[in-house]
Protein backbone atom coordinates (compact mmCIF):
# COMPACT_ATOMS: atom_id res chain seq x y z
CA UNK A 1 0.00 0.00 0.00
CA UNK A 2 0.66 3.78 -0.45
CA UNK A 3 1.94 5.82 2.78
CA UNK A 4 2.35 9.17 3.65
CA UNK A 5 3.85 10.25 6.76
CA UNK A 6 4.43 13.71 7.76
CA UNK A 7 7.50 15.25 9.80
CA UNK A 8 9.13 12.00 8.95
CA UNK A 9 12.29 13.25 9.33
CA UNK A 10 13.25 12.27 12.58
CA UNK A 11 11.73 11.13 15.89
CA UNK A 12 7.90 9.26 15.99
CA UNK A 13 7.60 10.12 12.24
CA UNK A 14 10.93 8.52 11.25
CA UNK A 15 9.87 5.56 13.66
CA UNK A 16 6.63 5.49 12.22
CA UNK A 17 8.38 5.63 8.15
CA UNK A 18 10.33 2.37 9.63
CA UNK A 19 7.45 0.45 11.03
CA UNK A 20 5.06 0.98 7.70
CA UNK A 21 8.11 -0.25 5.57
CA UNK A 22 8.85 -3.25 7.75
CA UNK A 23 5.38 -4.23 7.03
CA UNK A 24 5.53 -3.90 3.36
CA UNK A 25 3.90 -0.31 2.62
CA UNK A 26 5.61 2.22 0.34
CA UNK A 27 6.04 5.34 2.13
CA UNK A 28 6.49 8.64 1.31
CA UNK A 29 8.67 10.99 3.41
CA UNK A 30 7.93 14.91 3.75
CA UNK A 31 9.12 17.11 6.31
CA UNK A 32 11.02 20.68 5.36
CA UNK A 33 14.43 18.97 6.03
CA UNK A 34 15.25 17.29 2.95
CA UNK A 35 19.03 16.36 3.91
CA UNK A 36 17.49 14.83 6.85
CA UNK A 37 14.47 12.55 4.92
CA UNK A 38 17.53 11.43 2.90
CA UNK A 39 19.19 9.68 5.19
CA UNK A 40 15.97 8.06 6.58
CA UNK A 41 14.78 7.17 3.18
CA UNK A 42 17.90 5.36 2.99
CA UNK A 43 17.93 3.30 6.35
CA UNK A 44 14.30 2.32 4.93
CA UNK A 45 13.79 -1.77 3.82
CA UNK A 46 11.31 -0.82 1.14
CA UNK A 47 10.68 1.86 -1.55
CA UNK A 48 10.57 5.54 -0.60
CA UNK A 49 9.84 9.09 -1.81
CA UNK A 50 11.62 11.91 -0.71
CA UNK A 51 8.83 15.32 -0.49
CA UNK A 52 10.56 18.20 0.95
CA UNK A 53 7.19 20.54 1.72
CA UNK A 54 6.48 22.39 4.59
CA UNK A 55 2.80 21.51 6.18
CA UNK A 56 2.06 24.81 6.84
CA UNK A 57 1.58 25.78 3.92
CA UNK A 58 -1.52 25.08 2.39
CA UNK A 59 -0.32 25.13 -1.05
CA UNK A 60 2.72 22.74 -0.10
CA UNK A 61 0.03 20.45 1.51
CA UNK A 62 -1.40 20.44 -2.18
CA UNK A 63 1.95 19.57 -4.03
CA UNK A 64 3.11 17.02 -1.66
CA UNK A 65 -0.45 14.61 -2.40
CA UNK A 66 0.15 15.30 -5.92
CA UNK A 67 3.73 14.59 -6.19
CA UNK A 68 2.98 10.76 -4.31
CA UNK A 69 -0.43 10.21 -6.67
CA UNK A 70 1.88 11.66 -9.51
CA UNK A 71 4.78 8.83 -8.81
CA UNK A 72 2.35 6.09 -6.97
CA UNK A 73 -1.14 6.63 -6.83
CA UNK A 74 -3.65 8.02 -4.53
CA UNK A 75 -2.44 8.12 -0.61
CA UNK A 76 -3.91 4.69 1.63
CA UNK A 77 -2.10 5.53 4.51
CA UNK A 78 -2.01 8.76 6.31
CA UNK A 79 0.17 9.36 9.13
CA UNK A 80 0.07 13.31 10.13
CA UNK A 81 2.89 13.64 12.90
CA UNK A 82 4.38 17.47 11.99
CA UNK A 83 3.90 19.14 14.97
CA UNK A 84 5.66 21.17 17.76
CA UNK A 85 5.66 22.52 21.34
CA UNK A 86 6.51 25.21 23.34
CA UNK A 87 6.51 26.27 26.77
CA UNK A 88 5.28 29.67 28.24
CA UNK A 89 2.60 30.70 31.08
CA UNK A 90 -0.44 31.60 29.48
CA UNK A 91 -0.50 35.14 30.19
CA UNK A 92 3.30 35.36 28.31
CA UNK A 93 1.89 33.12 25.01
CA UNK A 94 1.96 35.83 22.30
CA UNK A 95 -0.76 36.01 19.28
CA UNK A 96 2.20 34.32 16.98
CA UNK A 97 3.13 31.51 19.36
CA UNK A 98 -0.28 30.97 19.63
CA UNK A 99 -0.82 30.46 16.18
CA UNK A 100 2.04 28.97 15.17
CA UNK A 101 0.87 25.99 17.33
CA UNK A 102 -2.36 26.25 15.13
CA UNK A 103 -1.28 26.05 11.94
CA UNK A 104 1.28 23.37 12.76
CA UNK A 105 -0.66 21.21 15.03
CA UNK A 106 -3.87 21.67 14.16
CA UNK A 107 -4.44 23.50 10.85
CA UNK A 108 -2.41 21.08 8.70
CA UNK A 109 -3.53 17.72 9.87
CA UNK A 110 -6.98 19.48 8.95
CA UNK A 111 -6.09 20.18 5.39
CA UNK A 112 -4.01 16.74 4.93
CA UNK A 113 -7.28 14.84 6.17
CA UNK A 114 -9.17 16.82 3.89
CA UNK A 115 -7.19 16.20 0.96
CA UNK A 116 -6.69 12.24 1.56
CA UNK A 117 -10.28 11.62 2.52
CA UNK A 118 -11.80 11.78 -1.02
CA UNK A 119 -9.45 9.15 -2.43
CA UNK A 120 -9.54 6.88 0.20
CA UNK A 121 -13.98 6.75 0.38
CA UNK A 122 -13.88 6.37 -3.23
CA UNK A 123 -11.25 2.98 -3.04
CA UNK A 124 -13.43 2.09 0.01
CA UNK A 125 -10.53 1.82 2.25
CA UNK A 126 -8.16 4.41 3.76
CA UNK A 127 -6.27 4.51 7.30
CA UNK A 128 -5.43 8.06 8.97
CA UNK A 129 -2.97 8.03 11.87
CA UNK A 130 -2.58 11.53 13.60
CA UNK A 131 0.67 11.56 16.48
CA UNK A 132 -1.53 13.67 19.09
CA UNK A 133 -0.43 13.57 22.79
CA UNK A 134 -1.70 13.33 25.68
CA UNK A 135 -2.12 17.14 26.03
CA UNK A 136 -5.19 15.79 23.85
CA UNK A 137 -6.96 14.77 26.77
CA UNK A 138 -5.86 16.73 30.04
CA UNK A 139 -4.38 19.94 30.52
CA UNK A 140 -1.40 20.67 32.01
CA UNK A 141 0.61 24.13 33.31
CA UNK A 142 2.45 26.69 30.55
CA UNK A 143 1.88 24.16 27.74
CA UNK A 144 -1.79 26.24 26.78
CA UNK A 145 -1.43 27.00 23.23
CA UNK A 146 0.32 23.40 22.42
CA UNK A 147 -2.63 22.02 24.64
CA UNK A 148 -5.47 23.57 22.75
CA UNK A 149 -4.10 22.62 19.34
CA UNK A 150 -3.52 18.95 20.41
CA UNK A 151 -7.13 18.90 22.16
CA UNK A 152 -8.55 20.64 18.60
CA UNK A 153 -6.79 17.87 17.35
CA UNK A 154 -8.32 14.82 18.92
CA UNK A 155 -12.03 16.63 17.88
CA UNK A 156 -11.20 16.84 14.66
CA UNK A 157 -9.99 13.11 14.66
CA UNK A 158 -13.32 12.17 16.11
CA UNK A 159 -15.62 14.19 13.88
CA UNK A 160 -13.98 12.87 10.86
CA UNK A 161 -14.01 9.56 11.78
CA UNK A 162 -17.57 9.25 12.53
CA UNK A 163 -18.10 11.03 8.68
CA UNK A 164 -15.80 8.41 7.25
CA UNK A 165 -16.85 5.24 9.19
CA UNK A 166 -19.20 3.47 6.75
CA UNK A 167 -16.86 4.15 3.90
CA UNK A 168 -13.99 1.44 5.32
CA UNK A 169 -11.89 3.90 6.01
CA UNK A 170 -10.45 4.57 9.49
CA UNK A 171 -9.14 7.59 11.51
CA UNK A 172 -7.22 7.55 14.67
CA UNK A 173 -5.34 9.25 17.01
CA UNK A 174 -2.26 7.85 19.14
CA UNK A 175 -1.47 10.23 22.09
CA UNK A 176 1.73 10.10 23.30
CA UNK A 177 3.14 10.86 26.54
CA UNK A 178 6.65 12.26 26.97
CA UNK A 179 8.99 9.90 24.25
CA UNK A 180 13.12 9.91 23.92
CA UNK A 181 13.37 11.81 20.96
CA UNK A 182 14.86 15.27 20.06
CA UNK A 183 11.60 17.31 20.97
CA UNK A 184 12.09 15.86 24.72
CA UNK A 185 15.76 16.69 24.53
CA UNK A 186 14.01 20.43 23.76
CA UNK A 187 12.17 20.01 27.00
CA UNK A 188 15.16 18.21 29.09
CA UNK A 189 17.30 21.46 27.91
CA UNK A 190 14.23 23.97 28.69
CA UNK A 191 13.85 22.52 32.00
CA UNK A 192 17.50 22.51 33.21
CA UNK A 193 17.99 26.21 31.61
CA UNK A 194 14.80 27.67 34.26
CA UNK A 195 15.30 25.50 37.46
CA UNK A 196 19.45 24.98 37.41
CA UNK A 197 19.21 21.28 37.46
CA UNK A 198 21.66 19.13 35.39
CA UNK A 199 20.51 17.54 32.23
CA UNK A 200 20.01 13.95 33.95
CA UNK A 201 17.81 15.45 36.59
CA UNK A 202 15.78 16.87 33.96
CA UNK A 203 15.12 13.90 32.27
CA UNK A 204 14.49 12.50 35.52
CA UNK A 205 11.58 14.74 35.94
CA UNK A 206 9.93 13.79 32.40
CA UNK A 207 11.04 9.87 33.19
CA UNK A 208 8.68 9.69 36.62
CA UNK A 209 5.22 12.03 35.13
CA UNK A 210 5.23 8.49 34.03
CA UNK A 211 4.61 5.69 36.06
CA UNK A 212 6.30 3.14 34.34
CA UNK A 213 9.12 5.72 35.20
CA UNK A 214 10.91 5.70 31.64
CA UNK A 215 10.18 7.89 28.82
CA UNK A 216 8.03 5.80 26.02
CA UNK A 217 10.13 5.17 22.39
CA UNK A 218 9.50 5.77 19.33
CA UNK A 219 8.71 2.15 18.49
CA UNK A 220 6.27 2.02 21.11
CA UNK A 221 4.77 5.00 19.54
CA UNK A 222 5.25 3.67 15.92
CA UNK A 223 3.79 0.11 17.14
CA UNK A 224 0.35 1.61 18.28
CA UNK A 225 0.10 3.97 14.51
CA UNK A 226 0.19 0.18 12.83
CA UNK A 227 -2.36 -0.91 15.35
CA UNK A 228 -4.76 1.48 13.81
CA UNK A 229 -3.65 0.74 10.48
CA UNK A 230 -4.25 -3.13 10.66
CA UNK A 231 -7.17 -2.68 12.95
CA UNK A 232 -10.41 -2.10 10.93
CA UNK A 233 -12.53 -1.70 14.15
CA UNK A 234 -10.16 0.81 16.06
CA UNK A 235 -11.95 4.15 14.49
CA UNK A 236 -12.33 7.35 16.08
CA UNK A 237 -9.98 6.34 19.34
CA UNK A 238 -7.32 8.83 20.90
CA UNK A 239 -4.94 5.90 22.03
CA UNK A 240 -2.67 6.71 24.97
CA UNK A 241 0.90 5.74 25.09
CA UNK A 242 2.31 7.44 28.16
CA UNK A 243 3.16 4.73 30.42
CA UNK A 244 -0.31 4.74 32.41
CA UNK A 245 0.06 8.11 33.05
CA UNK A 246 -3.89 9.40 32.09
CA UNK A 247 -6.27 6.53 32.06
CA UNK A 248 -8.72 6.35 29.66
Amino acid sequence: MIALVTGASKGIGAGCARALSQAGHRVALVSRDETSLRSVAASLPGESLVVPADMTDAGAVESAFARVEEEWGPVEILVVNAGASMSAPLVRTSDEDWQRMLDLNLTAPFRCLRRALPAMTAAGFGRVVVIASVAAKVGSARIAAYTASKHGVLGLVRTAAMEVATTGVTVNAVCPGYVDTPMTDESVASIAAGTGRSADEARGILEHMQPIGRLVTVEEVAAAAMLCVDNAAINGQGINVDGGAVQS
